[in-house]
């Protein structure tokens, strides 16, 4: 008779199994190897792929270590493949989660190896707790490679201030709305307020396109997106902007988007912990679930 315990992990390994499978219209899968043709299929469809290797909140400096590899393998393997892509690394996977100076050091390590092989870097922007030391050290790894990019929560109040100080120094730029839970001293909570400071932003950041490089649009929202479009209109700056969606969501519009001559950029995630990944995927926003269920009936 299978116990009450092995019946339980049973049914765990079963229902994990399944959503793997449903999952993988959004998750490459869980190696480099799978990474990288889902970034060919990308090229090849007009878009430029941005892996992301899953993890975050990590303090073993062991799995802090080996995740650096991992980047360093997946930036070869664009490099020696020829696909031309970017990596997307959090700050918690590579240190920040153990302290500023291992981050630093180990964001350097993959931003010098990824100068050489001619792959872009973005560095994501995480929980409110992390993102004075993550723009402080983005802000210093700038100065040796100017192909690295940063992103800029628009539900954080604090993010207009943030912008005005980056500016300056001519970044790439990633605009999303934002999907770690805040206090309401620290973060906007309606759609509204939300969509009202991303605009703002939006306008911010294409006003001041003479010293800033990539603003990458980083939404699924078709009214923001609109929006984009009539600002770089507007300032004359299309050739800076980059939408950038996820894997398998809105395959649609992405090609609408690219038939009228706009970069559209492909965020891939990949890696064995992708189910976190898909399960705040569903919680952050409910229509999130409207779109990846939209995306599955469409397949």
């Amino acid at each position: 008779m299978i116990s009450s315990k092995r019946s339980n992990e049973f049914n765990t390994a079963l229902i994990e199994r399944l959503l793997f499978r449903v999952s993988k219209k959004w998750i490459a899968g869980c190696t480099a190897q799978e990474a990288l043709l889902a970034a060919q299929d990308t090229n090849k469809s007009g878009m430029f792929p941005i892996l992301n290797y899953l993890g975050e909140e990590i303090k073993d400096k062991v799995r802090i270590d080996r995740t650096v590899f991992e980047y360093l393998d997946i930036i070869d393997l664009l490099y020696s493949n020829k696909v031309s892509g970017a990596v997307s690394v959090k700050p918690t996977q590579i240190g920040l989660a153990v302290d500023a100076d291992l981050f630093s050091k180990n964001l350097r390590r993959i931003s010098e190896y990824a100068s050489r092989k001619y792959v872009f870097v973005w560095v994501d922007m995480e929980a409110y707790q992390y993102v004075q030391n993550t723009l402080s050290t983005y802000l210093d790894v700038l100065n040796t490679n100017k192909q690295l990019g940063i992103v800029i929560q628009a539900y954080l109040k604090r993010s207009f201030s943030d912008l005005m100080h980056l500016i300056e120094r001519s970044p790439h730029v990633r605009l999303v709305k934002g999907a770690y839970t805040e206090d309401v001293t620290r973060a906007y909570h309606s759609n509204h307020e939300i969509d009202k400071n991303f605009s703002k932003l939006m306008e911010y950041i294409f006003s001041h396109r003479l010293v800033t490089g990539t603003i990458a649009i980083a939404t699924h929202d078709s009214n923001l997106i609109g929006k984009a479009i009539s600002l770089s209109q507007e300032f004359g700056a299309r050739e800076n902007l980059q939408f950038q969606m996820l894997r398998g969501i809105r395959d649609e519009l992405k090609t609408r988007l690219i038939q009228r001559g706009f970069n559209v950029g492909e965020y891939i995630p990949y890696g064995e912990t992708w189910l976190p990944y898909y399960m705040r995927r569903i919680r952050e926003r409910k229509r999130n679930i409207l779109l990846l269920a939209r995306s599955l009936i469409r397949s």
